[in-house]
C-alpha cells in the first residue's frame, strides 16, 4: 500500500486541530483564574470549578440531564428493538413506511419539533412534566438507536438461529440466548449514542421544560444570555470529561470498534 504524502498527511492534522479546537479553547478557558473569558490563560487556576458549587441550580440541571437522558435512551431502546428486528427481517407491506416513520425525527427540523411538542404536551396535560420530557426525548433519539440496532440485525447470520430451532428451543430462547447476544454491540452502542445526544439537547428542550424540569444545556443557555463568564467553560470542561469516561467505560467493556463498526474486542 502506497504511504500518504505529505499534504495528506498535513491535511490530516489541519483535520483534527480544527476538530479539535473549539474543546481545547473550553477547557482552556476553564482554567483561567480571571474573571472573564481568556485564551490561552494567564494562569492556572481552579477558581471556576470550585464555583459550580456555589450554582445549586447547576448542579440541580445537571441531575435533570443525566435522569432524563438514561430514561428517554431506555424507552427509545425498548422502542427501537423490535422495530429494527421487523424492519430488518419482515417482508411486509409498508415496511418502508414504517422505518420512514421511525427515521422521520430526524428530518423534521428541531424548531418545528419543539414547537409541536409543545403543542400536543399541553393538550393532553404533560406540559412541563418530567414524564413529557422523556416522552419527547425519546422520540428525537430513538432513530440513532433504531439504525445502529438495524445494522446489526441486517448483518447476523441466522443460520444459528435455524439451527437452535430444529433443535427444539422456543422462540423466546432464541432470541434470548442467540438473537440479543448477537446484536447486543449495536444495542449499547446506539444506547450510548442515544444518551449523549439526549444529554445534549436544547433546541426542543427549550420549548417544553419548566422551572423544576430545565436540563443543564437550557440552564447554560439561560446563563449566557444574562452574562458571560468562564463558569460555563468549566461546567463544560466537566460535561466533556464525563462524556469520555463514559466512552472508555464502554470502550473497556466491549470496545468501541465492536459497537460502531462491528470489530474489535471478542
Amino acid at each position: 500500500m502506497k504511504p500518504n504524502g505529505i499534504f495528506a498527511k498535513l491535511f490530516s492534522v489541519l483535520f483534527a486541530l480544527f476538530m479539535l479546537g473549539p474543546i481545547i479553547v473550553v477547557v482552556g478557558v476553564s482554567f483561567t483564574p480571571t474573571g472573564y473569558l481568556e485564551f490561552p490563560p494567564s494562569g492556572i487556576s481552579f477558581r471556576w470549578f470550585r464555583e459550580i458549587l456555589n450554582h445549586p441550580d447547576f448542579i440541580a440541571a445537571g441531575w435533570v440531564s443525566l435522569k432524563l437522558g438514561f430514561a428517554s435512551a431506555c424507552v427509545a431502546t425498548v422502542l427501537s428493538l423490535p422495530a429494527a428486528l421487523a424492519i430488518g427481517r419482515g417482508r411486509f407491506r409498508g415496511r418502508e413506511a414504517l422505518q420512514s416513520l421511525f427515521l422521520s425525527p430526524l428530518m423534521v427540523p428541531t424548531v418545528v419539533l419543539g414547537i409541536a411538542f409543545l403543542r400536543f404536551l399541553t393538550l393532553v396535560g404533560l406540559n412541563g412534566t418530567f414524564f413529557g420530557l422523556m416522552l419527547c426525548h425519546a422520540i428525537i433519539i430513538t432513530p440513532f438507536i433504531l439504525r445502529l440496532v438495524l445494522a446489526a440485525v441486517i448483518g447476523l447470520d441466522r443460520s444459528v438461529e435455524m439451527a437452535a430451532t430444529s433443535l427444539g428451543a422456543s422462540g423466546w430462547t432464541v432470541f434470548r440466548r442467540i438473537t440479543l447476544p448477537a446484536i447486543i454491540p449495536g444495542v449499547i452502542g446506539g444506547w450510548v449514542l442515544a444518551f449523549i445526544t439526549s444529554f445534549d439537547e436544547l433546541t426542543v428542550t427549550v420549548f417544553i421544560v419548566d422551572p423544576s424540569t430545565t436540563t443543564l444545556p437550557v440552564r447554560l443557555f439561560s446563563h449566557i444570555s444574562q452574562t458571560t463568564d468562564p463558569l460555563v467553560a468549566s461546567i463544560s470542561t466537566v460535561a466533556i470529561l464525563f462524556t469520555v469516561v463514559l466512552m472508555l467505560f464502554v470502550d473497556r467493556l466491549y470496545g468501541l470498534d465492536r459497537l460502531l463498526i462491528g470489530e474489535g474486542k471478542r
